[in-house]
């Protein structure tokens, strides 16, 4: 097809991703997060290939995860907002992030969460596919 841009479409599909989002995600009190459509989430779409889970910071993938767990894997960098998405590349699984608080917040499936505020301390897999 003449005039295609494969890269924008890519990116305009994540961008309407982390839109569609924006209202379905509960953030814990003491972090301020939300759905964003900075360069962090284009960056995010372009560099995370399924099935993996990816921390991005300011643009620059910190970590990746793939398996489905039981129980959280521990982030021992800590990762914090502003400028950090979390990019969910599976088809049929949620991803948990744990907070410093102790909180946790769900991410659908083919889903980002930018993070503008507060700390990680975990992030788990798993197969259900709703939150």
């Amino acid at each position: 097809m003449k005039g295609f841009d494969v890269r924008r479409a890519r990116t305009l599909a994540a961008v309407a991703m982390t839109l569609a989002m924006a209202g379905g995600v509960s953030v814990a009190a003491q972090t301020a997060a939300s759905a964003s459509t900075s360069a962090p989430v284009r960056a995010a779409a372009d560099t995370c290939s399924y099935p993996y889970v990816c921390l991005f910071k300011n643009g620059t993938r910190i970590g990746q995860f793939q398996d489905v767990t039981s129980g959280f894997q521990n982030l021992p960098s800590r990762p914090s907002g502003p400028n950090l998405v979390v990019q969910n590349t599976r088809n049929d699984d949620v991803a948990y992030i744990r907070w410093s608080g102790g909180t946790v917040t769900c991410i659908p499936p083919k889903q980002s969460f930018t993070v503008s505020g507060g700390t990680l301390t975990g992030i788990r897999i798993d197969s259900r596919s709703t939150c």
